[in-house]
């Protein structure tokens, strides 16, 4: 296992890791456009930490099909039991506010609908359908569940034409009992493949937290198979968490093994990756897709460099 701080259950956080929310009108004024538009956000209901920073910058990713989740996975935040109803109006309520907002990036997500006959596909449709008509020129990146492995529902999200296709491993084959309870990891896998073979034009991207007890030889695994499914967009994270009943922290990384991580990644084949502490799936996402191959901007904040273990 790469070097790190170890500790008890329930590790105190690095200063590093500590963000406040900021005194600034921007975030003000998000807030505000949130609720006029009685719209969700990924950043306020699983507590990201780059919230108020994305906030601040006037972006936000988007969260539909309300903001209660039917899986019980052990990382997040989200509330998890029973939804309402999906909301049709919802789509055209996101398109105006991303339009206000004058995104020429626009990142939606949603939680997951295993009760819904399509998992919530129709709703990602609609919602890249009307932010086409408010924003032509804007890039659409979607970050989607498994639909429980339906291949139609995958293929009527894809036939929107998102210009990116999101969707998070999280973790390693291990620990998916535990962390993802209701998820499959090859699953996972097959989804990110059939969108790489019937859709070349949209980009594939993955994501993974560490920090939950993977080892090192696992991450690489992961990596490996990532690749072999056609992803080449990868964010790696630490994960933080979000609430005393959720998992523990396992292991805080230092940011030089995030460092050590990316630089692996790449040599391994990923055409983009964004890793450090911070770094979530939908952070600086225009970058990953719309910046320089494999060179992705560094976090914001000064924190130790640590340093970097070796990889195998």
């Amino acid at each position: 296992m790469t070097q790190g701080l170890k500790s008890e259950r329930y590790i105190r956080k690095p200063e590093w890791l500590r963000r406040g929310i900021p005194d600034d009108p921007a975030f003000a004024r998000m807030g505000t456009l949130l609720g006029e538009g009685r719209l969700h956000t990924v950043c306020q209901e699983a507590r990201c930490p780059n919230a108020g920073e994305c906030f601040s910058r006037g972006t936000a990713t988007f969260l539909i099909l309300g903001d209660v989740c039917t899986r019980r996975c052990r990382f997040c935040a989200v509330t998890q039991g029973t939804p309402a109803p999906p909301d049709f109006d919802e789509p055209r309520r996101l398109a105006e506010a991303a339009a206000r907002l004058a995104l020429d990036y626009v990142v939606v997500t949603s939680v997951t609908r295993d009760d819904l006959a399509d998992g919530g596909a129709g709703a990602f449709a609609a919602t890249i359908v009307a932010v086409r008509k408010q924003l032509p020129k804007a890039r659409i990146e979607v970050l989607i569940p498994d639909f429980l492995g339906d291949a139609d529902a995958l293929a009527r999200v894809a036939a929107a034409r998102p210009d990116v296709i999101n969707h998070n491993l999280e973790t390693v084959a291990r620990l998916y009992p535990e962390v993802r309870p209701q998820a499959d990891y090859g699953r996972s896998l097959e989804l990110l493949a059939r969108v790489s073979r019937a859709n070349p034009g949209i980009g594939v991207k993955s994501g993974m937290m560490l920090g939950l007890g993977e080892e090192a030889e696992e991450v690489e695994t992961a990596l490996a198979d990532l690749l072999r499914s056609g992803c080449r967009i990868l964010t790696l994270g630490q994960y933080i968490q979000p609430r005393r009943t959720a998992l523990p922290v396992a292991r805080y990384l230092l940011p030089g093994e995030f460092e050590a991580w990316r630089d692996k990644a790449l040599a391994m084949g990923f055409d983009r990756v964004a890793s450090g502490p911070f770094v979530r799936s939908s952070y600086h996402a225009e970058a990953c897709f719309t910046g320089p191959p494999r060179e992705l901007p560094q976090e914001q904040g000064d924190s130790p460099a640590g340093s970097a273990s070796p990889v195998p």
